[in-house]
């Protein structure tokens, strides 16, 4: 017999969200470069973006959830601690290196279906760049000076014939990203930057199917089945075979938002039951934070569209270029464009539109957070 949805108000819902991603305190994380793998952790991923007219993403997911964040915390983790690695969610990511058994099969993939994407890599071309890393040590596209250059068939590719060979072996999991310095990546061999003796054992399909819906319940505590599979389909059959079973178990709870009935959701039952106080912080975040990237997540939970403008003609933009919504407790108050200016040492705010009425304290907690914010995207 099916169980009956448990029907909760949007205010309820978005404090479970913003619980979940660790955005009602102050620094729920601790600080230094621990702090950093616990927000890893818990979040399951971080997003990594090419955009830096402010800080890039990456930085910025983080900054937003540990108040004394180094840039230098992250560099720390990936290259000397090597408890996190790149590789690829719904987009290019940090992600811990305790999971990177779930990610071995898509490897595997890529292996025996390597993506048109790359264009034609011939197998001799893999082994030569093996052995040249395994002779000459990690290296970047900038330590290769001995490409012929050709043209580019895409806006976004490279003149240099390497740089797709070492992105596809980056894709099969022959290398890892060993240190990255802005956009500018450093690969090795995968065994030896991890120093194994043999690579770690593959996730099961099954595994694989528990792990994106664990991940989804720790981070967003009230879940979808498209949260749990953003930009991800074809997981969507087994993990909905997952739900009802655990929902079998009573492990799992059907839930209905109001105002998105027609959206089935799920939840933990000690999630649920949990205490949900607002803090009132306020929250400049960027476009590609967990808690902003679901556009249509964000629209039920929170009754806010966020337009990602970057790639539209400036006389259609409504919130701008780069536009970061501004998050007072529960509310989505303002959508700020910022650029940062770093020759002039100053956080330019392009544009400013309130998306609410607030109060004068509330306005002096957004200034003193966005003064905050500057002074992060100019190293203070």
């Amino acid at each position: 017999m099916a169980r009956k949805p448990i029907t909760i108000p949007t205010e309820k819902a978005r404090k479970i969200w913003l619980r979940a991603q660790r955005l009602d305190e102050e620094a729920p994380f601790g600080s230094g470069p621990e702090a950093s793998a616990a927000a890893i952790a818990h979040l399951g991923y971080v997003q990594i973006d090419t955009i830096n007219v402010i800080e890039r993403c990456h930085h910025h997911i983080l900054f937003s959830r540990i108040p004394d964040y180094r840039r230098t915390d992250l560099a720390h983790l990936q290259s000397v601690d090597r408890s996190i690695l790149e590789y690829w969610t719904h987009a290019l990511s940090y992600v811990p290196t305790a999971d990177l058994r779930f990610f071995l099969p898509a490897m595997k993939a890529y292996r025996e279906n390597p993506s048109a994407w790359f264009g034609t890599v011939s197998k001799a071309e893999v082994s030569a760049m093996k052995k040249r890393l395994r002779e000459g040590g990690p290296l970047s596209i900038r330590d290769i000076d001995d490409d012929e250059l050709v043209e580019k068939d895409h806006p976004w590719a490279s003149r240099k014939p390497s740089k797709r060979v070492l992105q596809l072996m980056f894709y099969q999991g022959h290398v890892a990203i060993s240190a990255r310095e802005g956009m500018l990546k450093t690969y090795d061999l995968i065994e030896r930057h991890f120093g194994w003796e043999s690579s770690p054992k593959p996730a099961t399909e099954r595994q694989i199917t528990a792990y994106l819906l664990d991940r989804a319940l720790r981070s967003q505590g009230i879940v979808s089945l498209d949260s749990i599979c953003h930009l991800n389909a074809p997981a969507k059959k087994a993990v909905r075979e997952l739900i009802e079973a655990r929902v079998k178990r009573r492990d799992l709870v059907p839930v209905t938002i109001e105002g998105a009935e027609k959206v089935p959701h799920w939840a933990e039952p000690a999630v649920l039951e949990a205490p949900t106080a607002l803090s009132g912080r306020v929250h400049v975040l960027s476009p590609f934070d967990p808690l902003v990237i679901q556009r249509k997540r964000l629209k039920i939970f929170f009754g806010y569209d966020h337009l990602f403008e970057a790639y539209l003609p400036a006389a259609k933009r409504v919130y701008g270029y780069f536009a970061l919504p501004v998050f007072l407790g529960d509310r989505v108050v303002a959508a700020l464009d910022l650029k940062t200016d770093r020759a002039a040492g100053k956080l330019l705010v392009q544009k400013w539109t309130w998306l609410e009425e607030i109060g004068a304290e509330e306005k002096a907690a957004v200034d003193a957070e966005l003064g905050r914010f500057e002074r992060f995207q100019l190293g203070a």
